[in-house]
């Protein structure tokens, strides 16, 4: 089971665009791995809807999008034509086949506390934030009832980005263009030399607003 900071488990596998192989197919982008239960799910079929949407401003952000179910290439086409008909969308991005589920035990996506009909633990409703270098930055887990939040996960990917850049952290319910926080690490004589102005509360807590 991976943890924040881990190196993305490598994999080649099958996919609704041709081979993948993660690692050379990530390249120097960023990228969202989201998992699904099994192909045509209700809403797993409105989540990959939505993410097919925003597959666009995903790639504005070197974001690449990744989908994986456990089913096959053949049966991710037919679904797709499902999700582009009553999402409203055009599915651009791969969805893999991890019909073995040796993706899925290598990044813990299974569920033992739900099975499916055949028996087998289900897949979760994961998500892997990886960035350019491999690594996995954060994870978000959603029971199988639940479908994912896609504006809380492209502001977690912006957040990670940010940071990336500036030495800040963004507070609770931040969003884009928000007041962020000056690092910890840095003293108020950096901070006024990279931001200009900030506003101390306390000695540990200083914000500031990033220009646009």
């Amino acid at each position: 089971m991976v943890r924040i900071g881990d190196l993305a488990p490598d994999f080649q596998a099958p996919s609704s665009q041709g081979p993948i192989h993660l690692h050379q197919w990530v390249e120097n982008h960023w990228c969202l791995l989201c998992s699904h239960p099994a192909d045509y799910t209700p809403v797993c079929t409105t989540e990959l809807g939505d993410l097919a949407k925003r597959t666009e401003r995903f790639a504005k952000k070197n974001c690449k999008v990744l989908g994986l179910s456990v089913d096959s290439v053949e049966n991710h086409h037919d679904w797709i034509k499902d999700i582009n008909e009553t999402q409203n969308t055009c599915v651009s991005y791969p969805i893999v086949a991890d019909e073995d589920r040796k993706i899925s035990e290598a990044y813990g996506m299974l569920d033992p506390t739900n099975i499916t009909v055949k028996g087998m633990a289900a897949t979760v409703r994961a998500v892997y934030f990886i960035d350019p270098n491999k690594r996995i930055r954060a994870i978000i887990y959603y029971p199988a009832s639940c479908g994912r939040n896609f504006d809380e996960i492209e502001r977690v990917l912006d957040s990670l980005q940010l940071s990336d850049r500036t030495p800040v952290a963004t507070p609770v319910n931040w969003k884009n263009g928000d007041e962020v926080i000056v690092h910890p690490s840095v003293s108020d004589e950096k901070a006024h030399e990279l931001f200009g102005s900030f506003t101390k509360l306390k000695p540990y807590l200083r914000t500031t607003k990033l220009p646009q």
